[in-house]
């Protein structure tokens, strides 16, 4: 399994890694949604973990773009916002699932391989 993970936050992308990485065969890092939307057309990951709030691009406009262009792409928002406008906007722009980064945990059933979710599931 590919596995993209797009935080503008270093120490975190090193954690989520930490968290999954004898999941994933193969994982790419972006800093921003517009590198994400680059590097996904290249290595089209099975799963993109994406932030919400990033300088350059946030994750709502990259999730946005990266499954116009690619409809059966699978991306978790990860965030550190639980509010319900989010969780919307994120189901809209086509994310499978959002999970706030106190439980990164849930990222490990959601990368299993047993997983059967895969998209146009609702944001849980």
């Amino acid at each position: 399994m590919k596995l993209m993970i797009v935080d503008d936050n270093e120490q975190m992308r090193r954690t989520i890694r930490s968290i999954v990485g004898d999941l994933v065969e193969e994982v790419y890092e972006c800093e921003d949604g517009k590198e994400a939307i680059a590097l996904y057309a290249k290595r089209r990951p099975d799963w993109v973990i994406m932030d919400l709030r990033m300088k350059k691009m946030d994750g709502l406009e990259a999730t946005r773009r990266i499954t116009s262009l690619f409809p059966d792409a699978r991306i978790a928002i990860v965030t550190d916002y639980d509010d319900s406008d989010l969780r919307e906007a994120a189901r809209e722009a086509g994310a499978c699932q959002y999970i706030n980064k106190r439980r990164l945990f849930d990222l490990r059933p959601l990368l299993s391989p047993q997983s059967d979710l895969k998209p146009p599931h609702h944001v849980e």
